[in-house]
């Protein structure tokens, strides 16, 4: 009995020996995201990370990603925190270089992405640069034109210079009775400020509306009292917002205090997102953003519940990181990557090829675009703000 007990276990050892022998066998690819996880932006980075999480799974669970070999591969996701800061933001790209991922997707933060940019090698194959030779493909950081800094970095954000001309063109030919426009800015974080100052302001004034003034704030303030005084002064139909969530639900709270109610809200792409309908759902009512993303149809929905799973919610951000998942899938099977991590830099250096060649990409809302300097024209929508949820107002395309 004794000698069969042992003759058992022997086999188990063996047995368990050659699955985990084979398990060891099975090539992985990593990808690393990285983005804010803390601050009053922090979900923008969780619901990113849910995002990849869930696409990994749901390309894993087809088989993987083909390597050059005719073998697969799994998709293993990292995702790393950069406090929405551009030190650390450059400190964890650097860390990520020195890890076998193939591609970095992020950041959150426009402010964040702009310097980050500029470390990594600014034109492939020239021998006099130094910098960090690693594609990054952002899906939240939306500051108009920052891919042209570096021919490493590639971008799956909307134009937000193509929705809002969109946006304030229809809503003078929707209401020709309106005239005047008042901006509310977070004058300390670099897409809010471009948004308002570049994007919005200049879109208002070429399609005929007289800019009656603006008020500035910072992304973690809470009081917007003297702020909204000025609005009421100014007395402007219509009230365009350039901040995201927290301050955004702030300032509405601040406005219904004080009695003062636009004739029309206009607000930041960034803040047509779950958090704002928790935290103002009645105070948001009728606002309208452009967007790229809805959940119009089947795969947009099933993004969302996938991505649910994890813990993370939809919207044009998230969404993007879901959409870069896929992209990349494609691109590393259409240029044959070893999936060797004695390959690590040679794999890379055929995603960021990958990734140039592309002239357009399968969105969830259709099929975007792929610019010269390596970003995105991709579909959007009109959505407003409507008894706790964000629906389609208008489909401009």
């Amino acid at each position: 009995m004794k000698k069969l007990a042992l003759a058992v276990a022997a086999a188990f050892a063996a047995t368990a020996y050659t699955g985990s022998g084979a398990l060891a066998q099975d090539k992985t690819i990593r990808i690393t995201g990285f983005g804010a996880k803390t601050g009053v932006i922090r979900l923008f980075g969780i619901n990113s990370e849910a995002a990849m999480l869930a696409a990994a799974d749901v390309i894993n669970k087809q088989g993987g990603v083909g390597l050059a070999d005719g073998s697969k591969a799994k998709i293993a996701v990292d995702f790393l925190d950069d406090r929405c800061n551009a030190e650390e933001g450059i400190s964890v790209i650097r860390r990520i270089y020195g890890t076998d991922a193939l591609v970095a997707v992020g950041p959150t933060c426009s402010n964040v992405a702009e310097p980050l940019y500029g470390i990594l090698q600014k034109k492939v194959d020239d021998k006099g640069d130094s910098g960090l030779q690693m594609p990054v493909f952002t899906d939240v950081a939306i500051k108009g034109g920052l891919a042209k800094i570096s021919e490493w970095s590639f971008r799956n954000v909307p134009s937000e210079w193509t929705m809002y001309s969109s946006l304030f063109y229809w809503l003078k030919t929707k209401h020709p009775e309106f005239k005047t426009v008042y901006g509310g800015v977070e004058e300390d974080f670099a897409h809010s400020r471009a948004s308002w100052y570049s994007v919005m302001k200049d879109r208002a004034l070429a399609n005929g509306y007289a800019v009656a003034g603006e008020s500035k704030w910072l992304l973690n303030d809470s009081n917007f009292s003297t702020q909204v005084r000025e609005m009421k002064k100014a007395n402007a139909d219509i009230l365009s917002v350039a901040a995201h969530p927290f301050t955004t639900c702030g300032l509405l709270k601040e406005m219904r205090r004080q009695g003062y109610k636009p004739k029309l809200l206009v607000g930041l792409t960034s803040t047509s997102s779950l958090e704002v309908m928790q935290g103002c759902p009645k105070d948001v009512e009728g606002m309208i953003i452009p967007t790229s993303y809805a959940p119009v149809n089947k795969e947009a929905k099933f993004a969302a519940d996938e991505t649910a799973k994890y813990k993370g919610s939809a919207d044009l951000h998230s969404m993007a990181a879901w959409e870069n998942m896929f992209i990349l899938k494609l691109v590393m099977e259409s240029e044959k990557i070893s999936g060797d991590r004695s390959q690590v830099q040679a794999d890379r250096r055929k995603i960021r090829d990958g990734l140039a060649k592309l002239k357009e990409t399968k969105g969830l809302l259709g099929v975007s675009k792929r610019t010269d300097d390596r970003e995105a024209d991709k579909p959007y929508l009109f959505v407003h703000a409507s008894k706790g949820e964000w629906k389609v107002l208008h489909n401009p395309l």
